[in-house]
């Protein structure tokens, strides 16, 4: 894995999406049949982000990643304004127990692994393999590749409405956390929201779609007025 970084990054990065759509793909269908939700995909997920995290401190890749404290004037702070709101977006409806306490336990460690996974990936390396080739156009592709990475959801059951419109702000949430990592140099913040949007979505209450189109209005809106 090393001389294919040091050789291309992008590969690197296309490497790592592959294995991560694919292995939670196949985790959660695997989890479905047993009739557990998450009872693979937990595993899988702590599984590889451990090792990516050795991996990375191992080669002294961490900080190159991202992965080092956030630095910056008291007006940088400003640009966590909208992580917040984001991140309390599954609450904005209501809270609910959905699932048993075993599969609530177990979908909060699978979204916490794929919060830091996702921004690892899409923006520790993929934006920094394309961004000597444009900073602008970096941040598009980055943004836009992990919305349509959203896709998958079909394949797991998800609706085609609801999944239409979390590809819509999953992009511009996209766009928002790579602007912030190329400004701070720290993928830190971004993984925080990242990891508590998606553990809060379990308590998330059912919502019609009239619900689900304002709420992902609100979440376009609010990162692309940033």
């Amino acid at each position: 894995m090393l001389r294919l970084y040091k050789k291309s990054l992008l590969g690197f990065s296309l490497v790592w999406i592959g294995m991560y759509v694919v292995g939670f793909s196949l985790a959660d269908g695997f989890s479905e049949k047993l009739g557990i939700a998450k009872i693979i995909t937990a595993p899988l997920g702590i599984v590889l982000s451990i090792l990516l995290l050795i991996w990375l401190y191992r080669h002294d890749l961490a900080r190159a990643s991202g992965l080092r404290a956030f630095r910056g004037s008291g007006c940088a702070y400003l640009w966590f304004i909208p992580l917040v709101v984001i991140s309390s977006c599954n609450l904005w409806l209501g809270v609910g127990m959905q699932h048993t306490v075993l599969e609530t336990a177990l979908y909060m460690l699978s979204m916490l692994c794929v919060g830091f996974l996702e921004e690892v990936i899409f923006r520790g390396f993929l934006y920094r393999a394309m961004r000597d080739e444009g900073t602008r156009c970096a941040i598009l592709i980055s943004g836009v590749t992990f919305g349509i990475g959203h896709i998958v959801n079909l394949l797991n059951g998800a609706e085609f409405l609801p999944t239409l419109m979390q590809i819509c702000y999953a992009t511009t949430i996209g766009v928002l956390f790579t602007v912030i990592y190329h400004k701070s140099g720290s993928l830190v913040p971004c993984i925080i929201s990242h990891c508590a949007v998606n553990m809060l979505s379990v308590f998330a209450v059912e919502r019609g779609y009239t619900a689900e189109l304002a709420v992902a209005a609100a979440l376009t809106v609010v990162p692309l007025l940033y």
